[in-house]
């Protein structure tokens, strides 16, 4: 990972720099997506409905989450995003799927967060909403984590979309 001196490690793709108006990977994230689509497409083929899986993620993870869901063909459950934010922004209003306009998206975030500032996140949210998309963001007093709050509303998120079907 570049910003941690090339340094070998897990990582969903490159981080360059923290400022989100940088280079991206745009290779590595969209290699990602792809990553994601085959998991998606297998839980398909074991007879999971894609409007029955819900895409989430922490950091990186929420990232390629965001990015994928939005551009994944077939309608899906929700976005689950936590601590992280918009990937490949820019293009995201031309290469986002129809099937998924009315996808549910929640972000969570912490308002102390030192790896992934909160005003990424707000960002995103704000972003998205300017796309038209429903998005529920929460702030959690709390570092780059998860807490019980969080989990609790995730609860409630993921409960509300299963019952609106």
């Amino acid at each position: 990972v570049s910003i941690n001196g090339g340094a070998s490690m897990r990582a969903w793709y490159d981080i360059k720099s923290l400022d989100r108006e940088g280079l991206q990977d745009d290779v590595g994230i969209r290699k990602s997506m792809l990553a994601v689509n085959d998991v998606i497409g297998t839980l398909e083929t074991q007879g999971i409905s894609h409007d029955q899986i819900f895409l989430a993620g922490f950091s990186q993870g929420g990232a390629v989450a965001l990015a994928a869901g939005l551009r994944y063909p077939r309608a899906l459950a929700g976005l689950i995003a936590l601590s992280c934010y918009l990937p490949l922004g820019d293009s995201t209003a031309a290469e986002a799927a129809s099937e998924n306009k009315r996808l549910p998206i929640f972000i969570g975030h912490g308002t102390f967060d030192q790896v992934v500032a909160l005003q990424f996140g707000e960002a995103s949210a704000k972003a998205l909403i300017a796309l038209g998309y429903t998005v529920e963001l929460h702030r959690y007093p709390m570092q780059h984590s998860v807490n019980a709050q969080e989990i609790s509303d995730l609860r409630k998120f993921m409960e509300i979309q299963f019952k609106s079907e």
